[in-house]
């Protein structure tokens, strides 16, 4: 069955155009390429590079497509342009053709004109990303914003004379919201790097008057709020003390859709722009995610609000496209060339709250196997930190169910989703509260039937921090971990990581000249001595993130003790498995590593 369910495909939307055809991600040979979707319905191969595709978008009035693409998985991405009346290459696939490239620096494709591309990169100083407009027909290029920080994202206006820039990296997990004047380069501070406030998915009316976005200044949830360029004042849109929120306006300038997330579930939600009065529901399959997908693009409207694509996930279904129709509200399946039935007996969670040691309730969802396990659990712990735990397709939950687990998945407090409060209660000197709330789960656990010394713990990036630092913390409650490109020591990580990644990530952890002996305390590797639990540890050498030698270090660390660990190294990833080869080799052994370490 794991070998099943690892070999599902999965598709997302990237772009639309005005004539109704799709710019889709698709993995069915194993590593993600483009394709092009027709509006009939008719498929197209685009691309069919040996490293994963990741973003693709139209350059509009054109036949001309811009690919964003690295090289084994180092998340350097290089731009390429590709012809679709093209059918020269191999197989009839459309030729290549550099646009920026350059493999020393990232390169991120940001929009795509008529006439340029905007495109965010580190290459002035290996830390800051600048916005640079690459003019299609001379190849000029032109610096729209150079003033520091770490870019998470630009979004144009539709007059092509405005872009607001969301800077990551502030306190916690603060962003920033700038306004760039296109022809002045004249920078507006819309927000302010504070208290932790986070801003993201700015989204334009079509007039360029105005944009929306979802925001929590001054308040625990996302709101939506609005800002007007022509007066240069705020306006709360729609307001939910008990969720959060996010929106993307209709190019139709009178709708737009709204995304509430309740503990995990994203659901969607057609609005009036004018007062975000409610118009109807989108029928959307139940209990799972239409937005805040990982690595997938939020809903994308057709030039003119006709439809728009939904990348839609659920624990029982994997990541796959909708059309839903804004005149008639009917919600569609994207056909896709090849889609095996699922396996029977997929499950939705239940949902849980576990009281740590200082009171607060951390959500955890519970997958059981259906004739109710062999006793033993495996606790998945998201990355991040300031991510969180959706009810989203992940093929390891049920593979692991169906193995006779127990899943127990918990958005330990720094999770988002639940609030600026929880997701601020583990910022720097705090961050071993969070490694408290895995103790507080396992005291939970024979309440759900569960034998506490049967369990483990699973997690990949900041998941494999949390797995190390429970081992290492914790040593009396888990009986094994599992470590996919985790932090062994956060000093040596901040230390090793990407520059660019060192600054926004110290705003979180601490600051290495400010906070060192605190950062050496928390970390895992300092108290190896104490681990006695086997480890088994995943990573791939062209991580950008978490350098490999975070992995090795913790490997010789253990087995110079005796303890059991196993690293497996890919030469053709960064951070974590995207080849579908590499996760087949890889999650296998994994799984005969838990079955040892976990039998009654």
């Amino acid at each position: 069955m794991l070998k099943t369910l690892l070999s599902l495909p999965t598709v997302m939307a990237f772009d639309v155009d005005s004539e109704g055809r799709l710019l889709v991600g698709y993995d069915g040979s194993g590593i993600r390429q483009i394709h092009e979707v027709e509006p009939d319905g008719q498929w197209r191969a685009l691309t069919a590079l040996d490293d994963t595709a990741r973003a693709a978008r139209f350059v509009p009035d054109s036949s001309k497509v811009v690919v964003e693409h690295d090289s084994g998985g180092d998340e350097r991405g290089q731009l390429s342009i590709l012809d679709l009346d093209d059918r020269s290459g191999p197989d009839g696939l459309p030729e290549l053709t550099p646009l920026v490239h350059d493999p020393e620096y990232f390169h991120h494709l940001a929009d795509a004109t008529p006439t340029r591309i905007l495109f965010l990169t580190n290459r002035r100083n290996n830390v800051d990303f600048d916005l640079i407009a690459r003019d299609l027909a001379t190849g000029a290029e032109t610096v729209l914003y150079d003033g520091g920080g770490y870019v998470g994202s630009v979004h144009a206006s539709p007059d092509e004379r405005s872009a607001v820039i969301v800077l990551a990296g502030g306190p916690g997990n603060s962003t920033q919201l700038l306004l760039v004047d296109v022809t002045t380069r004249a920078v507006t501070e819309l927000t302010a790097y504070d208290a932790p406030n986070y801003q993201d998915g700015p989204s334009w009316l079509p007039d360029s008057s105005a944009f929306v976005v979802a925001s929590d200044a001054g308040r625990d949830r996302l709101a939506l709020r609005r800002y007007d360029l022509g007066t240069a004042t705020w306006t709360d849109l729609l307001v939910d003390d008990e969720h959060d929120l996010a929106g993307w306006v209709c190019p139709d300038g009178e709708h737009l859709l709204i995304g509430t997330t309740d503990d995990g579930v994203v659901s969607m939600a057609l609005h009036k722009l004018a007062d975000a009065s409610l118009v109807a529901p989108l029928a959307l399959p139940t209990g799972g995610c239409a937005a805040r997908l990982l690595m997938a693009p939020d809903p994308l409207w057709s030039p003119d609000g006709t439809f728009a694509l939904l990348n839609h996930s659920s624990p029982v279904e994997p990541l796959s496209v909708f059309r839903y129709n804004r005149e008639t509200g009917e919600v569609v399946a994207i056909h896709v060339p090849y889609m095996p039935a699922l396996p029977e007996g997929l499950a939705h969670p239940e949902s849980h709250r576990v009281t740590s040691f200082d009171g607060e309730q951390v959500p955890v969802f519970v997958y059981r196997p259906a004739d109710g396990g062999d006793g033993s659990a495996v606790v998945l712990v998201h990355g991040g930190p300031e991510a969180m735990s959706l009810r989203i397709w992940n093929p390891l939950v049920p593979a692991l169910v169906a193995q006779g687990h127990t899943v127990v998945v918990p958005n330990v407090r720094g999770s988002a989703s639940y609030g600026k409060r929880w997701y601020s209660l583990d910022d720097k000197h705090l961050r071993l509260d969070s490694v408290k709330d895995l103790a507080a789960i396992h005291e939970w656990l024979p309440s759900i039937g569960v034998d506490p010394g049967r369990t483990a713990l699973w997690g990949g990036s900041y998941g494999g921090y949390m797995v190390l630092a429970g081992l290492a913390f914790q040593p009396d409650l888990w009986a094994a971990g599992v470590d996919i490109v985790g932090i062994a020591s956060l000093v040596t990580f901040l230390e090793n990581t990407s520059e660019y990644r060192k600054v926004a990530r110290e705003r979180e952890y601490g600051v290495l000249a400010e906070d060192r002996d605190f950062l050496e305390q928390a970390s895992p590797l300092n108290r190896v001595d104490d681990i006695r639990a086997p480890l088994f540890v995943i990573h791939g050498a062209n991580d950008p993130r978490v350098p490999l030698s975070e992995a090795e270090q913790i490997a010789k660390a253990l087995e110079k003790r005796g303890v059991p660990c196993q690293l497996l190294v890919y030469p053709d990833e960064g951070h974590g498995l995207a080849k579908r080869a590499n996760r087949l080799d890889a999650y296998p052994q994994a799984f005969a590593f838990l079955r040892v370490h976990l039998a009654g």
